[in-house]
Order: structure tokens, then C-alpha cells, then sequence
């Protein structure tokens, strides 16, 4: 084909690589470039066959149009324009650059120092020119047909209320798992298999949260290690699906995974990161955005615009108060949703979304506003991580509706209760209640706060109750990296251990902890393996361990303590008083909740204030405020004893007539329903639930 750009008689709004059916439009932005080159390369990628300067520029957008092109064509850019660090540009046509739009990406980077846009070893340091071609060293872009039969997939839109997290990685929670067929561990569609979707139905779980599966590259030092990036938080394409969770390299089994899940009635939340990208600081190599223009992709020093201005811990920081950056991310989220079907998103390091350039966190900027002014993006389940390493980054609480954040102050929280220590009644009521303090404001709900009791980053549920100290050796950076203060505790013995009664111990903890997670108004997110007693090691950064460190040992399978995940979600899924939308009102309200001593009295000052206070009950109430008079559909006592042995005397209520067991977490049978008068004993280190007949 005698490649060529020809006239296109109508205008595509569209950036990226767009098939139309007759040839594919490109477009791509830049402000500071002076020439833009489209970069055509073989079926294998390993020769270019075609450099062609795009031929329009309206707006700092370039495009050109080349008929007759098909999907499948693999390409990139060379962007030619100033060399000169001290003022931010680093434009460098030497150096083969990814498509930010890029739907599919092929081939591996290798890395190269042809891949730095400086000479790596000169005096002159990132401020010197390297003229050495990246192109066979650098993955290409792959222009893609849309079309995909999702015969009447729809999304699901499951109320917050109801939803319960399981937060998973591809490869962790099918490389090891014994049904899911050899060639798909590791992909979408092991992922989306028949004994992985079964797993999730049993256990309860309404929408898996998938660490990163935007493209990433694995770090050069890793590699040099003999590592891998295996969280996938060093994303550089926006657009398109990790090639090695590809079985065949067909963007098509995202879809399908999608549709399976669809299907099993499951929502998929996508973990996204728009904070930073895989280019690292000024010193990083050029693979895209800093080569197309450095200057408006990345917040640059203010003071010496050579180098990145970081707020992530990563090198660099992506620059969304540019309003071109900020299309980028909004169409790169209306793709996934659009074209791909999730149901939302976790936002990685969210506050840096909220900065606008080199200032504080601003939860009224301009990410907030577009998010919520979108039509696509307004009505899918949106999550922040809500925190960064910058100044004033720590925003637990501080974000708009229609936002949820991950509450660390409760994980944090509840594994201090459960190891005993002082003081930490009040904090316990805070959580149960949705920690109030931190999300009851600005008219957010009480379902703001995602409950958790680990995740991917730190220790999993059971190396929190076997390990005391953090052992990360395996990483290569002598244990320095990951948290050093993990609230945890090993019970006795550090890690791994033989010990009868040491194990009992430390499954009574695990239970106790999964049990108050449910119990807990807010989202609750479960740690994939947690719910089959899964082990790290005591790694809790496992940032780079693609290997048996991080993938779920299926082979330690606990079915006891599945099946009492199992009906611990379904204890919450029958208590509407545990799942409200709106916070705690009053009486009159349609949640209710009052706190009591062991004595059956209410908690007061005295009790609130004791250091020694480590039994606590709870009592939520439901009501039904739409009739008149409100109606109570709901009422249950939750009681938690992180002490010693208790008889808890029932509170002398009005509409108190036969209390009813649902749960002892320390029983022979937990779950056994049985009626209880006036006082429930309650075992040193356990939760009792007692209920009341609605209505």
C-alpha cells in the first residue's frame, strides 16, 4: 500500500487512532511541538515502513487520514520541537513514542538506554541529546475496530448500600488456582472463569475491584533485580488492557470477562492511575507523554522547570490542571465505561487529582467539577484513595459526593481494638457508625466510607494476626520499604507456626475481625485470599512479586473460614440497620444508633473515657419513615469484647420482648439461632449479635 494522508470530508472530534471503516483517522495533542510525525511499522514491528508528518494542526491537535488503512496496523510518533530541559521541552524525534490514546499496545519494551532522550553517562547529564533510534527497542500502538457484541449487557448500577468489594489482582487470584485451565491463569478470562465466578457467588461478593490493568511496563531496575511490577501502578497507556493478561492478545477478553461478570451479577470497578505515569522523574526515559510535550503533560518545578515537581513518590506528577490532560483522563474513563462496560473506578493517589498546579488539594477543582458535570461518569461508582505523598495529601474525608474513599483510619482502627489495645472504644463506635466524624458532612452518606480491614498495599487478614514485624527481604531493599507500624500481631509466634493453640487463636482473631468488617455501616472491601486464609509471607509491599509470594495458595484452601465469610455476608445482606444511606439522625430518623454498657446502661462520659473499656454494644435501628407512623423494619445488638469474659446484659427497651442469637463468633456453631432473656453471655475476645422481631 502506497501509504499517504488524504482528505477527510468531515471533521473527527476524536484523538487516537480511529478506524472508520474506509481507513483510520489519527490525531494527537501537542502545544509546543513544531512537527509531528506518524510512524508506520511492519506487522512484527520490527521495521518502520512509513514516517509521515501529520498534515493538520487546528488547536494544538494534529491529525491526518489515510484511506484504505486497516485494524491491526501498528504505529507511533516522532515529535520533532525544542531540546531545552532548563525550560521544560524535551522533544527528541529520535524517540519512538507511544500514542497516549493507544487502545491496544504490542510488543515488549526492551530496555535500552536508546529509550532516555539524554545520554545516559554524560557529564552533562539529563541536559545532553542522544540521537540513538528507540523504535526497536519500544512497544507500538495498534489501531482497533470497536465492534463487540455485547448482546444486551447492561450495567448493573447496584445501590452502594448493597455492594460488597473484592479487591483482586488478574494473576494473583488464578495462577495457582486448581480449576481454572492452565492457559488462562493469568488473564481476563481466567479472571472471568467458571470456578472464579462460583468462588465469588458463594462468598456473597456484588462488584470485584481490579488492581491496574492499564498498560504498563515492568521498571528497568526491577528487571535488573530480577523482579517484576506486578501491582501495575506505573501505567503509560490510558486506553488499553495489559497485554500479558491477554491470552491471545485480543482486547476482546476484557470485554468478555466483563459480560461473564455481567452475567453473575457482579460489578467491575477498575483501579486507575491518572496521578503519575511509568516515565519516571526528568532522568526517566522518554516513551511518551514527555516527548510529545514535557511541558503540559507533567507539573514541572515552578522554581526550574528541568525537573518534575513529584507529589506521588514516583518521579513525576501528571499534569490534569492542563485542560487538554484533564480531556485525556475524562475520555480515557468514558472509554472504559463506554466501550468496555465497567461499573467505576478506584482512583490511585487521589489527592494529586485534587491539586491544582503546585497547590494544595483543592476538593472543589477541576477534576471534581468535570467528574461531576459529566453525564457518563457522574452515575458509575467512583472511589478515591484519598491521600499522596505532598504536602497536605492526607484527605480521608475531604472529597466531594459522588466519591467514596478508602478509610484506613478503620483498618487501622479495628486490628488495634482486636490485639487489645487501650483506649480504643470510641474509635471502635466511630467505625461501626461509618466514622461519622471523618464523612458526615457536605450531605455525603454514610455508605462514603469503604471499609477494610487490609488490601493489596500491607499485610493480608492473616499475616496480620501472624506477623508482628514486616518482612519484605525478598524485595531487595534490606526490609526498608512498606509500612513499619501494621497494628498487627503474631499471637505468639512470627509467622508460620505449629502450635494448636496458637492457630485457634489466631482464626478466632481472623473471624472476629471478618465479622466486625460486616457488621460495620459503610462499604465493606475484602483482600482476595482473605476469605481462604492466604499468606505473604509477611511481605506487605509485594509491589514486585509476580510469583507465589503474592499469588493466593488455593492449596491452604480453609473451607471453614469460607463458609464463615460466607454467612457473615449473608448476615449482613438480611440487616438493613447495617447498611443505611444516610448517617445515624435521632430517633425519629430511619437509622438509629444507640451504644450500651455490659451493665445493659448507656454509655456515658465515664465509660467513654475508660482506657480499660473493651466491650462495647451497639444497638442499630431501621425504620421505615415513608408511613405514617414510621415503621421499625429492623433492630439488632451488636456486641464486641476484645477483653475478658462478660454476661451482657440486654438493655431494658421498651419493644425489647424475646431477643433473638444470630451470631457468638466464639461458639461450636456461630451462627445456631437461639433465644435469649435479659443477660447473653459473651466469651472473652468475641462479638455476639442478638436481634429483635421487626415491625
Amino acid at each position: 500500500m502506497d501509504l499517504k494522508f488524504s482528505q477527510l470530508d468531515y471533521i473527527k472530534p476524536e484523538l487516537g487512532a480511529e478506524y472508520t471503516g474506509d481507513g483510520v483517522h489519527f490525531a494527537i495533542f501537542s502545544a509546543h511541538a513544531e512537527q509531528m510525525d506518524l510512524c508506520i511499522f511492519s506487522e512484527d514491528g520490527r521495521q518502520q515502513v512509513a514516517q509521515l508528518p501529520l498534515p493538520k494542526r487546528e488547536g494544538d491537535i494534529w491529525s491526518g487520514y489515510i484511506a484504505g488503512l486497516k485494524p491491526g496496523t501498528l504505529y507511533g510518533y516522532r515529535a520533532h520541537g525544542p531540546y531545552d530541559p532548563l525550560k521544560g521541552h524535551r522533544f527528541n524525534p529520535n524517540k519512538l513514542l507511544l500514542d497516549p490514546y493507544a487502545k491496544q499496545i504490542s510488543g515488549e519494551l526492551t530496555w535500552d538506554d536508546a529509550l532516555y532522550g539524554y545520554s545516559i553517562g554524560s557529564p552533562e547529564e539529563d541536559l545532553s541529546f542522544d540521537d540513538r533510534d528507540s523504535a526497536p527497542f519500544m512497544v507500538k500502538g495498534v489501531v482497533q475496530d470497536p465492534d463487540f457484541d455485547w448482546d444486551g449487557d447492561q450495567s448493573i448500577r447496584r445501590p452502594w448500600t448493597e455492594t460488597i468489594i473484592y479487591e483482586a489482582h488478574v494473576r494473583g487470584l488464578t495462577m495457582k488456582h486448581p480449576n481454572v485451565p492452565d492457559e488462562l491463569r493469568g488473564t481476563f478470562l481466567g479472571m472471568s472463569s467458571e470456578p472464579i465466578i462460583e468462588h465469588l457467588l458463594k462468598l456473597g461478593i456484588t462488584a470485584i475491584e481490579v488492581l491496574p490493568i492499564h498498560y504498563f511496563p515492568d521498571d528497568r531496575y526491577l528487571i535488573e533485580k530480577g523482579l517484576r511490577n506486578y501491582w501495575g501502578y506505573q501505567s503509560l497507556g490510558f486506553f488499553a488492557p495489559q497485554p500479558r493478561y491477554l491470552s491471545q492478545s485480543r482486547i476482546m477478553e476484557f470485554k468478555t470477562m466483563v459480560k461473564r461478570f455481567h452475567a453473575a451479577g457482579i460489578e467491575v470497578i477498575m483501579d486507575v492511575v491518572y496521578n503519575h505515569t511509568a516515565e519516571g522523574s526528568e532522568r526517566g526515559p522518554t516513551l511518551s507523554f514527555r516527548g510529545l510535550d514535557n511541558l503540559s503533560y507533567y507539573r514541572l518545578s515552578p522554581e526550574d522547570p528541568r525537573h518534575t515537581y513529584d507529589t506521588t513518590g514516583t518521579g513525576n506528577t501528571l499534569n490534569v490542571a492542563h485542560p487538554m490532560v484533564l480531556r485525556m483522563v475524562l475520555d480515557s474513563l468514558r472509554y472504559w465505561v463506554g466501550v468496555m462496560h465497567v461499573d467505576g473506578f478506584r482512583f490511585d493517589l487521589a489527592s494529586t487529582l485534587g491539586r491544582a498546579r503546585h497547590v494544595e488539594f483543592d476538593r472543589d477543582g477541576a477534576f471534581f467539577k468535570a467528574i461531576r458535570q459529566d453525564p457518563v461518569l457522574a452515575g458509575v461508582k467512583l472511589i478515591a484513595e484519598p491521600w499522596d505523598v505532598g504536602d497536605g495529601g492526607y484527605q480521608v474525608g475531604g472529597f466531594p459526593f459522588p466519591f467514596r474513599e478508602w478509610n484506613d483510619k478503620y483498618r487501622d482502627d479495628i486490628r488495634s481494638f482486636w490485639k487489645g489495645d487501650e483506649g480504643m472504644v470510641p474509635k471502635v463506635a466511630e467505625r461501626l457508625s461509618a466514622s461519622a466524624t471523618q464523612f458526615n458532612h457536605s450531605d455525603r452518606g454514610a455508605t462514603a466510607s469503604v471499609n477494610l480491614l487490609s488490601a493489596h498495599d500491607g499485610f493480608t487478614l492473616a499475616d496480620t494476626v501472624s506477623y508482628s514485624e514486616k518482612h519484605n527481604e525478598a524485595n531487595g531493599e534490606e526490609n526498608r520499604d512498606g509500612h513499619s507500624n501494621n497494628h498487627s500481631d503474631n499471637m505468639g509466634a512470627e509467622g508460620e507456626t505449629e502450635d494448636a493453640g496458637i492457630l485457634d487463636a489466631r482464626l478466632k482473631r481472623r473471624f472476629n475481625m471478618m465479622a466486625t468488617l460486616m457488621l460495620s455501616q459503610g462499604v465493606p472491601m475484602i483482600l482476595a485470599g482473605d476469605e481462604v486464609g492466604n499468606s505473604q509471607g509477611g511481605n506487605n509491599n509485594a509491589y514486585c512479586q509476580d510469583n507465589d509470594i503474592s499469588w493466593i495458595d488455593w492449596s491452604r484452601h480453609e473451607d471453614h473460614f469460607l463458609e464463615l465469610c460466607r454467612k457473615l455476608v449473608e448476615l449482613r445482606k438480611q440487616h438493613p440497620a447495617l447498611r443505611p444511606e444516610r448517617f445515624s439522625n435521632g430517633e425519629d430518623g430511619p437509622n438509629h444508633i444507640e451504644w450500651f454498657k455490659a451493665d445493659g446502661t448507656p454509655m456515658d462520659d465515664g465509660a467513654w473515657g475508660d482506657n480499660q473499656q473493651r466491650c462495647l454494644g451497639a444497638y442499630f435501628v431501621a425504620r421505615d419513615t415513608e408511613v405514617d407512623p414510621p415503621v421499625v423494619t429492623d433492630r439488632l445488638l451488636v456486641i464486641l469484647n476484645a477483653g475478658g469474659q462478660e454476661e451482657f446484659t440486654l438493655p431494658q427497651l421498651e419493644e425489647a420482648k424475646a431477643w433473638q442469637r444470630v451470631l457468638d463468633t466464639r461458639a461450636d456453631e456461630p451462627f445456631l439461632e437461639t433465644e435469649v432473656h435479659d443477660r447473653v453471655p459473651v466469651a472473652a475476645e468475641s462479638i455476639v449479635v442478638v436481634v429483635l422481631p421487626a415491625g
